[in-house]
């Protein structure tokens, strides 16, 4: 199990290597490791007033969706298409990010992670996966009421919270919350 600090160590050393990181050499490093946290940062920037913004939900479901899909289809190595893996930040920016995830990965060390491990373990990720995909599915459509798109982008931050910790707790959380997000917007669909 590779624990979240574990993950901002890596990420700490690719600042460290470079004065620019791109997108495809920090999947490279994480590799398989990198699930989770491909699912849950796009859907957390879409909790963020940037989720606001006509299109971006849409973009960051797209994100999401890319990654689920090669989950759902058991693929070992990730693949980021060309536009995300040409992306880069700066060493500086991304070593600013890190200390500031610290304290949420050492506090994720401490409470997650070997918990109903049944629920975690495959062939629950691709089921997750299959679920992520249809909650992306709704996010074009919930653009028409203002950040309605967060209901479904939230449950996704769980999914992706549970595979990159491991923990079957906060999967269960997140099944929970996606019966209530198709519930909601079942309700809200316009």
């Amino acid at each position: 199990m590779t624990k979240p600090t574990e993950i901002i160590e890596t990420l700490e050393e690719s600042a460290t290597a470079t004065e620019e990181v791109s997108a495809d050499r920090v999947a490279g490093q994480l590799g398989r490791r990198s699930i989770g946290a491909l699912l849950a940062i796009p859907a957390a920037f879409e909790l963020t007033p940037i989720g606001g913004l006509p299109g971006v939900p849409t973009l960051l479901a797209s994100i999401v969706a890319v990654v689920a899909m090669q989950i759902l289809i058991g693929r070992r190595n990730l693949w980021l298409p060309d536009i995300l893996a040409r992306r880069s930040v700066g060493a500086s920016r991304l070593a600013q990010a890190t200390d500031r995830l610290r304290p949420a990965a050492e506090w994720a060390d401490r409470h997650l992670g070997g918990h109903l491990p049944c629920l975690v373990a495959p062939p629950a990720p691709r089921f997750a996966a299959a679920a992520i995909l249809a909650l992306c599915a709704t996010v074009p459509g919930l653009e028409l009421v203002p950040f309605a798109s967060s209901i479904p982008m939230g449950t996704i931050v769980l999914f992706g919270l549970a595979l990159l910790a491991r923990d079957g707790r906060v999967m269960a959380l997140a099944w929970a919350c996606t019966a209530a997000a198709f519930g909601t917007i079942w309700w809200l669909w316009p």
